[in-house]
């Protein structure tokens, strides 16, 4: 790139010079055109006054001009310079009569074969009629004067250079945090991702780049710690059930007569269901992890809610309060996870009784399922969001949890705009979902 915009920085000032460079030529060579045609027309009023005074030499000497010629009233020289001694006549045409000079370049005249020359010719009277002076000397060069073309194109190349120059200088500086920034990135792998890019001292798009590029990494590390911990996690979690199952079956083949068989069918048929449940969620969490978005239509919170919980078995008594038109915008299956998944957990928690209500509440559909348990301490109420975080009065009551549970109600809520928290009770835990209502129709 410092190539590129430096070959472009001194391509664009070689045009301009080169611009400059004629435009000052055109000025100039008028100029020095006009000059010379003054000076001609000087000399040849000269000339006429000497003849008014019959001091004209038949022979002039050390003229300045190529050549100068005096016709009498009959067409007769007179007087011509040393250079055009024994020369036919210089030029033909004579002034108009309103004007007592004209002047024309010409080319292989009789007195000036192969060469062309500005002519001034200059009427006056004298003795006898009118007499013409022809005075000519040679033209004014495209390039005006030979030092001035090389002051000319000297300026030019100096110009080109000191662009060229600086436009690589300030590239190198101003790129100078992009390198130092690729090569930091080159250097962060997967298994290292603490390092963080240079950011530099001016506000500029360089320094919004680096910003960017930090917090992107921020992002990449904090998704690859969650990575990490979900895979310890779920190895875990996804060893216990195996150990379990393990276990019952080399201590039935130790004593395979006396062993109960069909007790160690349930007890292996559990750990598998606890297995088979606990993949079930790590697919459910892969799946929202991705950010597929669902199909989603208009649902009545309060008939989903309804039907949820004609459906399941009653292992505790249910009381219900839903009231009828909270209609929210979601997929109907992901919304029946959250609510057995919250259900779920009331039911492991709750002493004997489990309410749910639905309502409206500032323009939002809220959903609350509350137990009679133990509840949970406000310092913890986030913490059970996490990930395979089960609290240890939990653990003791609840042998059958994933863990995983409540961070997927939490997630679906999230994904359909709305919030999952646990907020205060008299007694138990009290989860309140809220969504954003439906469009009126």
């Amino acid at each position: 790139m410092r190539i590129r915009l430096t070959v472009l920085g001194s391509a664009v000032m070689a045009l301009l010079c080169a611009v400059a460079v004629l435009l000052v030529l055109v000025v100039l060579h008028g100029t020095a055109e006009q000059y010379k045609t003054d000076e001609i027309t000087t000399t040849a009023v000269r000339l006429a006054y000497q003849a008014k005074r019959d001091r004209l030499p038949p022979v002039l000497l050390d003229q300045d001009l190529a050549g100068v010629q005096v016709i009498d009233h009959s067409g007769r020289i007179v007087s011509v310079s040393d250079s055009l001694v024994g020369r036919p006549r210089i030029a033909a045409f004579r002034p108009e009569l309103t004007s007592p000079e004209t002047s024309k370049q010409l080319c292989d005249s009789p007195a000036f074969p192969g060469r062309c020359l500005d002519v001034v010719a200059f009427r006056f009277h004298n003795t006898g009629g009118l007499w013409t002076i022809y005075a000519a000397d040679d033209p004014v060069p495209w390039y005006v004067s030979g030092p001035l073309l090389a002051a000319l194109l000297g300026g030019s190349l100096l110009l080109v250079a000191v662009t060229a120059l600086g436009t690589y200088q300030t590239v190198r500086r101003a790129l100078g945090p992009v390198e130092a920034i690729t090569s930091k990135l080159a250097r962060i792998t997967a298994t290292d991702l603490s390092q963080r890019v240079p950011v530099p001292k001016h506000h500029d798009e360089i320094r919004r780049l680096a910003e960017t590029a930090n917090q992107t990494l921020d992002r990449a590390e904090t998704a690859v710690e969650r990575q990490r911990r979900f895979a310890a996690d779920a190895s875990h979690d996804l060893r216990s059930p195996l150990t379990a199952m393990r276990t019952e079956i080399e201590e039935a083949l130790l004593h395979s007569e006396d062993a109960d068989w069909p007790a160690t069918g349930r007890a292996l048929l559990g750990s598998c269901d606890r297995l088979q449940a606990l993949v079930t969620d790590l697919l459910q969490l892969a799946r929202l992890d991705s950010g597929a978005s669902p199909r989603r239509e208009p649902a009545d919170l309060g008939g989903l809610t309804a039907r949820e919980l004609d459906r399941r078995p009653r292992k505790v008594e249910l009381v219900r309060h839903l009231a009828p038109g909270v209609v929210v915008v979601g997929n109907r299956m992901a919304l029946a996870r959250l609510l057995n998944n919250l259900l779920d957990n009331g039911e492991r928690h709750a002493d004997s009784t489990l309410t749910v209500t639905v309502r409206r509440e500032d323009g939002k559909g809220v959903l609350e399922v509350l137990d009679d348990g133990a509840g949970i301490p406000p310092d913890k109420r986030e913490l059970v969001f996490q990930r395979f975080t089960r609290l240890d009065a939990a653990q003791s009551k609840d042998a059958g949890g994933t863990g995983l549970g409540l961070s997927i109600a939490r997630q679906i809520a999230q994904a359909h705009g709305g919030t999952l928290t646990i907020e205060d009770s008299d007694r138990g835990a009290r989860f309140v979902l809220r969504l954003p209502l439906a469009p009126a129709r």
